[in-house]
């Protein structure tokens, strides 16, 4: 790459990250729906023709701060496990688990408005493609890694499914958690759902007069969570 290429490389990035920062501004100010390519043009002091060249419709757009949200989210998980192993290199899996637990809350109290872009309501119009797909599975994964270092050196608690569910509990274990059983794949989707629905409802305000010690209720719950999914705390 000449110095002329990457100077003009520099630039793009430059005004690509100063696009999305007023659309995450706008988010904020106005949610999701309302997000305008020309608006985000006019207080950048841009013509709307020239962001165009960046992102040729507002889905790219949205599509863009998905991605980042969701790999921003799942970083700050990554990192919070690579610390608590880094810590106590026999870590146990429950706590390993509480700590990525509260490392998703953490993100959200601190981002409200790209989780509310990612995990509240659709925006009207707009469909994610397939390349939010692997951004999104980021936290699952670190969760599912957890599970599987327990199920492989101490065993996983189980509680059997009712015959009627025995085929889609399969279904889930061998396309989402190759090589651990079908009870764990459907305790694991429980538990990605309630963890995210225990986030939205203090990010929403549906804890207001219910849950006031929201930080020790979180915790408890997320180990809840470690037990319904097989997790066992010495």
């Amino acid at each position: 790459m000449t110095t002329a290429q990457g100077a003009r490389a520099r630039a793009r990035m430059e005004v690509t990250a100063a696009i999305k920062d007023e659309a995450r501004r706008q988010l904020a100010a106005e949610g999701a729906a309302k997000l305008s390519l020309r608006a985000v043009a006019r207080e950048l002091g841009m013509v709307s023709s020239a962001l165009y060249r960046y992102f040729p419709s507002r889905d790219e757009l949205l599509t863009a701060l998905i991605i980042d949200a969701y790999d921003s989210l799942g970083e700050a998980a990554e990192a919070a496990h690579a610390a608590a192993t880094a810590a106590d290199a026999d870590a146990v899996p429950a706590r390993r688990w509480v700590t990525v637990c509260e490392a998703v809350r953490g993100w959200a109290l601190a981002h409200p408005h790209e989780y509310a872009l990612i995990y509240g309501s659709p925006v009207p119009g707009y469909s994610a493609p397939d390349t939010t797909i692997q951004p999104a599975a980021r936290v699952a994964l670190v969760l599912i890694g957890i599970l599987r270092d327990a199920f492989e050196q101490r065993g996983l608690a189980r509680t059997p499914v009712p015959a009627e569910l025995a085929p889609e509990a399969r279904r889930m274990a061998d396309e989402l958690v190759p090589g651990l059983p079908p009870e764990v794949a459907v305790a694991m989707a429980a538990a990605w759902a309630q963890l995210f629905g225990l986030v939205g409802f203090e990010l929403f305000g549906q804890f207001k007069g219910v849950v006031e010690d929201r930080d020790r209720f979180f915790r408890h719950a997320a180990a809840q969570l470690a037990h319904g999914v097989g997790l066992v705390f010495p």
